[in-house]
């Protein structure tokens, strides 16, 4: 007799979400999706508004990820604009994008990751969290809240919100950075560089015992893309973006924002409320790809920072071509938090960071505009027309979890086949499930964000609508 399986919420994610498991009459797993069950609205709530206000308004679209959504929409709007903006903006614009990708990858790991890969997949999930990461290993979890303000400190000093802040404007940031600012920066530096060094080190110690679930979170041959210069180092804030293979194999590269929706496709699927991207030219799903961290360090041949660079390296050992496992997001994100701290001293320690020219100007010279950055989660892509007046008629946007949504549902499924078995299910079964979800690190609420308990009921349901069995958490 058929059954299905619904986990209802998904927990330790940024947002809600559901999944789907259904099984045969012998008890196994046929299909798996992962649903995301909220609206996003932000692309009509735009029309009508002046094109110079959509970076203020994109913020309002994460309050995790704000600064990702600040600089693709500033981007698009100075293509609307036809300016370039100044080099000192460019670089600060720079440092807050990598202060914000520390702070997302931290409390990714550490506060929603880190208490499976410390205290077991099995382990009571009445402790299975921050607070039972700290009373277990203090100083990682010290560690991991140490580095999350580092990051959002950052941001509050360039921004002067931690949360959305309004300082990335069309044509730059609206005012420089002072002596005393970049002081106190630099002065956070090396208690970060202790921090990361600390968690690197313990990952690695622990990762070998995770092989079984190395094997099934969402390990399969799948394409992969990213932004990156053009000598090939990793890249977050400019750049052009560059699709691979499984084999590791270029399939299209140099593609700039104007290019973007040339070739890169969205579909929808009936469970979901988030499309799903593919690349065009080979069609929907065999075009779908990967982004984010992973993405990032597969497709990267150098990070362009001394630290980082010696741990891509044994990054890429993990596999001969690119790392399949999206297991290994996790390992990935320490490697990017590790780069960013190096980026941001680099960046701060250049003479012309103080410069004070740091907005360009300018009215509507074209009436189309197209923006795109790197979010933690991976490639963000704006896309803007405007009337003379200005005034947007028409948005699009294309996010991280959408152009990961195709590889989320395969992973879960992988999971679902691999764990359940003859329609038995446990909570440590059914934490693995949820756990393949959070290597992607999806963002699925944007603008909206849980307080409190997050109650989970999970029903074994028959073909003929009773419960068969039923678990609760919370």
């Amino acid at each position: 007799m058929s059954q299905t399986i619904t986990i209802d919420p998904v927990t330790r994610l940024e947002g809600h979400g559901k999944i789907t498991i259904q099984l045969n009459d012998q008890g196994n797993v046929e299909t798996a999706n992962f649903h995301v069950t909220q609206v996003r609205g932000f692309e009509k709530f735009s029309e009508g508004r002046p094109f110079y206000e959509m970076p203020s308004l994109m913020a309002r679209i994460c309050g995790i990820c704000p600064v990702s959504h600040l600089i693709a929409s500033a981007r698009a709007c100075e293509a609307i604009m036809s300016v370039k903006i100044p080099y000192t903006a460019a670089h600060l614009r720079r440092m807050l994008n990598l202060a914000q990708m520390v702070q997302s990858h931290s409390l990714s790991f550490f506060y929603l990751s880190s208490p499976d890969l410390l205290l077991g997949m099995e382990s009571d999930p009445a402790t299975r969290h921050l607070f039972g990461v700290v009373a277990a290993k203090p100083e990682l979890g010290r560690a991991g809240v140490r580095l999350r303000r580092f990051g959002q400190h950052i941001i509050e000093l360039l921004g002067k919100k931690r949360i959305h802040p309004g300082w990335v404007v069309p044509g730059g940031v609206t005012e420089p950075l002072t002596s005393a600012k970049r002081d106190e920066i630099l002065s956070m530096i090396p208690e970060a560089y202790a921090d990361i060094r600390l968690a690197l080190d313990w990952y690695k110690q622990i990762a070998d015992k995770f092989r079984a679930e190395i094997e099934v979170f969402g390990n399969f041959a799948s394409n992969y893309m990213s932004l990156v210069n053009e000598d090939d180092s990793i890249e977050f804030t400019v750049g052009a973006l560059r699709l691979i293979d499984a084999r590791g194999d270029v399939i299209e590269d140099g593609i700039r924002a104007k290019r973007f929706t040339e070739v890169i496709g969205e579909a929808v699927e009936p469970y979901s409320y988030t499309k799903f991207a593919y690349y065009k030219p080979l069609g929907y799903p065999e075009g779908s790809y990967r982004v984010g961290p992973l993405a990032r360090l597969n497709i990267a041949k150098k990070m362009g920072t001394p630290l980082a660079e010696k741990e891509l390296v044994e990054f890429k050992q993990l596999a001969d071509g690119p790392v399949q496992s999206s297991f290994y997001y996790h390992h990935a994100r320490l490697i990017e938090i590790l780069h960013g701290i190096e980026k941001i001293e680099r960046i701060l320690n250049d003479p012309r960071i103080l410069d004070t020219h740091v907005r360009a100007t300018a009215g509507v010279n074209q009436l189309e505009g197209f923006g795109q950055a790197e979010a933690p989660r991976g490639t963000l892509h704006h896309h803007y027309k405007v009337d003379e007046n200005g005034l947007i008629t028409w948005a699009n946007l294309v996010i991280a979890t959408g152009q990961n949504n195709a590889a989320m549902n395969e992973g879960v499924l992988q999971v679902a086949k691999h764990y359940v078995k003859d329609g038995k299910m446990s909570e440590g079964i059914l934490n693995r499930v949820e756990a393949v979800v959070r290597t992607f690190d999806p963002c699925l609420s944007c603008s909206t964000h849980a307080l409190g308990q997050m109650p989970l009921v999970i029903s074994l349901v028959a073909a003929d609508g009773s419960v068969v069995d039923r678990a609760m958490r919370g």
